[in-house]
């Protein structure tokens, strides 16, 4: 019996440390360069972008599927940020990566954005190419990205939207560096 509690406590713990889990965890900012966005299927809500175009703009890349209870607990902040700070210089790019196979359909992610309300650029990376150049293992999962193209801020999971707000106004009151 206590071998079976113990499977099924450890199968638990697994599965929540391998994707769509609810503890909000933020690693400390490292400053690395931004990853190119990579293997896009498809951009939706706009034209494709790239985080060389976007220098000078402070980035929020959001790594969300559609079916994940904790990505659709995180898209009221989200749209919230986006709504608050785009005229500031906040770019939100979301970074749709499927979980299972029926999100990988174009027309459901469509569905999606339609159902929740996204307003900013979504793409699609069916083949994990985005997710694999950025070392993203979780959903929903957050990257801030300051003026000169580096990841200055990491976030997986719910929670600390406070913090995780301060930074973007921290980021958008600064100016890029001269190189």
């Amino acid at each position: 019996m206590f071998k079976s509690i113990f499977a099924g406590l450890a199968l638990g713990l697994s599965l929540f440390l391998a994707g769509c889990g609810t503890g909000a965890q933020a690693e400390p900012s490292r400053a690395t360069p931004a990853p190119e966005f990579t293997g896009i299927a498809r951009w939706l809500n706009g034209p494709p972008q790239t985080m060389a175009g976007l220098t000078g703009k402070v980035v929020l890349v959001e790594f969300w599927t559609y079916s994940c209870i904790n990505c659709i607990h995180v898209l009221p902040h989200v749209k919230q940020w986006h709504e608050r700070y785009r005229d500031q210089g906040l770019v939100v790019i979301g970074v749709h990566t499927p979980e299972y196979p029926e999100e990988q359909s174009t027309a459901n992610v469509v569905k999606a954005i339609e159902r929740f309300g996204i307003g900013y650029p979504v793409a699609q990376d069916n083949l994990y190419k985005t997710w694999d150049a950025y070392g993203n293992r979780f959903w929903p999962a957050f990257y801030l990205v300051d003026r000169d193209g580096r990841i200055v801020h990491r976030h997986y999971g719910e929670g600390d939207y406070e913090a995780t707000e301060a930074r973007i106004r921290q980021l958008l009151a600064q100016t890029p560096s001269k190189h």
